[in-house]
């Protein structure tokens, strides 16, 4: 790939105007003024189709007029009350829903404001847990290579994302945090591997950290059920949930999801465990994202029986908590946008117009025969609404990050991200494609069309 390719963002109107704001990116994002369902208006007047829901949060776009009602009718009840002191009515309704909609997976929740909390709250509860059952020499967590759980502290000692580890690495725990490789078979599978040798490679792999570790010792195994930002929607092999589950039922460990960016509907199942982890249901999991589908800033523990009943019979409740944990107006939100998934059968255009739709469209137009993107394709994959291309070269060159900024000039959000593939951030180059729900099947081929224009706009330029 040629250097000139660029990793900017945005425009000069909006680049050039002062700004309070820390932001996240080396770039001055643009302006979002309003926004309608799948689409976003700038304040030049400029309009976006947001094909991957900011970070795969928006699940049903912006504006849903019962999701508007829910929320200004609960201003008018209860806006906020401190629960160590009062519980309220949307929190209660939201814990019953996502209880009965779990299938017997699960027995309690604890809530919170986001997808970091959650796994924080995950942590906490698990060790709680043991802590209350008399096993207080349970203290060490495995999770895998190029993960992600967070942006705490203890969410980036328990993640091994390195790039996002980097400035903080000194402060991060490696006496209770532990890791092992990640299932990324496109990858890390061996080329004369069968996919059932590879998965027993990886058990083996885990029940020999649990050993070096002291089995008595460990607290549970930690995964994303599809891996998200950090290499770009990575299902594990068929096989490999059950298989990690066994070790940590041989050891009386628990077994923990994070289903903070696949869970709550995005792969078509209201939880990815359904259809891309064996169908094993978890010890805990944390969701967040899809929960409130960017209406508000909410997150959940979702608490099995085994741990609930653990819990009940020892201290009977919950240390761990924060200001705006449980707060009416999010979980009044979040209720809504549940009802609606439900209501508006939103799964199942999931997985009969979504899924179908935009995986055949990338691989013709990114695979196919006369494709200018097929010979630095390293992989397609996803499922459900979350689809990722990775992006193979020589060199370590933005790739993923120009075709973001190409496709915000071509009028479509996506997200790019770069060195997802390896430890020492070098190698990949993926795109991310997360659209709401309730997108239509014109909407999939006009963002497909987007995003692939943009890819072979950017290609024409940096192969010159």
């Amino acid at each position: 790939m040629s250097s000139t390719t660029t990793a900017t963002n945005g425009d000069a109107k909006f680049g050039s105007r002062p700004t309070a704001i820390l932001h996240r990116t080396p770039w001055r994002p643009p302006v979002a003024s309003s926004a309608e369902g799948i689409y976003i208006t700038l304040e030049d007047g400029k309009q976006l189709i947001d094909a991957v829901g900011g970070a795969a949060v928006a699940c049903i776009g912006n504006g849903h007029p019962a999701v508007k009602k829910a929320i200004k009718e609960q201003v008018d009840k209860v806006s906020y009350v401190y629960n160590m002191q009062l519980s309220n009515g949307p929190a209660e309704e939201l814990a019953q829903f996502l209880i009965k909609s779990s299938k017997g997976a699960f027995d309690l929740v604890g809530f919170v404001s986001g997808g970091s909390e959650a796994m924080e709250g995950v942590i906490k509860t698990a060790r709680q847990y043991f802590y209350e059952t008399g096993q207080p020499q349970r203290k060490n967590f495995i999770a895998r290579q190029l993960s992600f759980h967070g942006n705490t502290l203890a969410t980036l000692s328990l993640a091994y994302h390195p790039t996002r580890r980097a400035p903080y690495a000194d402060l991060l725990n490696t006496e209770n945090f532990h890791h092992v490789s990640p299932a990324y078979a496109a990858r890390f599978k061996g080329k004369d591997e069968s996919e059932e040798q590879y998965v027993e490679r990886l058990r083996k792999e885990l029940e020999d950290k649990f050993i070096e570790l002291g089995p008595e010792t460990v607290i549970g195994f930690v995964a994303e059920t599809v891996v998200g930002a950090t290499t770009g929607v990575v299902a594990a092999p068929k096989g490999y949930f059950k298989a990690m589950k066994s070790v940590c039922d041989k050891y009386g460990a628990l077994f923990i999801l994070d289903e903070v960016m696949s869970g709550m509907g995005r792969m078509g199942t209201l939880h990815a465990w359904e259809s891309y982890g064996d169908g094993v249901s978890p010890d805990l999991q944390a969701v967040a994202k899809g929960l409130g589908g960017g209406y508000a800033a909410i997150g959940a523990v979702l608490i099995s029986k085994r741990v609930a009943d653990g819990l009940r019979d020892a201290s009977g409740f919950w240390k761990h908590g924060h200001t705006y944990q449980a707060n009416p107006l999010s979980c009044a939100a979040a209720l809504a946008v549940q009802r609606v998934i439900a209501d508006e059968k939103l799964l199942e255009n999931v997985r009969d117009v979504v899924a179908p739709t935009m995986g055949s469209l990338l691989r013709d137009r990114l695979l196919g025969p006369n494709a200018l993107a097929k010979p630095y394709v390293f992989d397609l994959r996803g499922g459900g609404a979350w689809w990722a291309v990775e992006f193979e070269f020589d060199d370590g060159e933005p790739f993923a990050l120009a075709v973001q900024a190409r496709a915000l000039e071509n009028g479509v959000v996506v997200m790019g991200f770069n060195g997802g593939a390896s430890l020492d951030g070098k190698r990949g180059h993926h795109c991310m494609l997360s659209p709401a729900y309730n997108v239509t099947k014109q909407q999939v081929e006009t963002i497909v069309d987007l995003f692939v224009r943009s890819v072979e706009e950017v290609l024409q330029r940096v192969l010159v």
